[in-house]
């Protein structure tokens, strides 16, 4: 495991566990902790000044949300998402804004919809300021609020299933030019439609921004990785088919044969 400092946030009423949880989540959503990386009981016991048993259940909390694997006599890593899992996500990501922004231009109250109007103040110091996780906590809270106003529970609760599998991705493409820029402008449209009442605009304008993410994120995230397949074909020869992923293009297989 690489050098990684924790910012362990200890609260007395809080479980020992609950706050190795908390510590390492936070560390994986903001990437101090990367996909893949091994997570070792004893040496993040000794990091955090805690006992193997906080750990060992913190890990499996992780699990649980999908942040870590446990792997039997291998101990635990940072669970990688594969470009399909993250379109998926997002595919589905983007009906559910599409609904909520739609339900929420009929139930927006006036106190919901002045919150939004003083995020953008935050927006654009988290934008001058170059502070990209200040800006992704921003932009969480801004769809929060909406979620909110459509007074769904269960819209609700499958909206913040989703958003923790992708916090860390979104860090990465915030990061990207002029994203923050654009995420701005399309946040603009989307409070124009809220308080205009459209519910037809706000459901297209909320997928389109969805949209706009999937793209960013795959390319932040999955452009240049290389994928290697081995085939045996019908007249016994082997097939190598390297595949490069970049966005929701593939391009084309070279294939050696021998």
């Amino acid at each position: 495991m690489t050098e990684t400092k924790f910012n362990i946030n200890t609260n007395e009423y809080l479980p020992l566990r609950d706050v190795v949880f908390n510590t390492l989540r936070d560390a994986i959503l903001t990437g101090k902790l990367v996909p893949g990386e091994r997570l070792m009981e004893n040496q993040l016991a000794e990091k955090l000044s805690v006992s193997r048993t906080p750990v060992r259940e913190a890990l499996r909390m992780l699990e649980l949300e999908n942040l870590v694997e446990l792997v039997p006599r291998k101990g635990a890593q940072v669970l990688d998402m594969t470009e399909k899992d993250i379109v998926n996500i997002l595919e589905i990501r983007s009906a559910l804004e599409g609904l909520a922004t739609s339900l929420a231009c009929r139930k927006m109250t006036k106190e919901c919809l002045q919150q939004l109007k003083n995020m953008e103040v935050d927006f654009e110091r988290a934008v001058a300021e170059n502070d990209v996780e200040r800006f992704v906590d921003i932009d969480e809270d801004f769809h929060d609020v909406i979620f909110q106003a459509t007074e769904n529970d269960k819209l609700i609760q499958m909206f913040r299933n989703l958003k923790i599998q992708l916090y860390r991705y979104r860090m990465a493409q915030a990061k990207s030019d002029n994203s923050m820029s654009t995420i701005v402008a399309h946040h603009r449209s989307i409070l124009r439609a809220l308080e205009n009442h459209d519910s037809e605009e706000g459901a297209a304008v909320a997928q389109g921004h969805i949209k706009y993410q999937t793209e960013s994120i795959l390319q932040t995230s999955f452009c240049g990785r290389a994928y290697l397949t081995v085939s045996l074909q019908k007249n016994g020869n082997f097939a190598f088919c390297l595949q490069s992923s970049c966005g929701y293009h593939k391009i084309k297989a070279s294939v050696v044969r021998i």
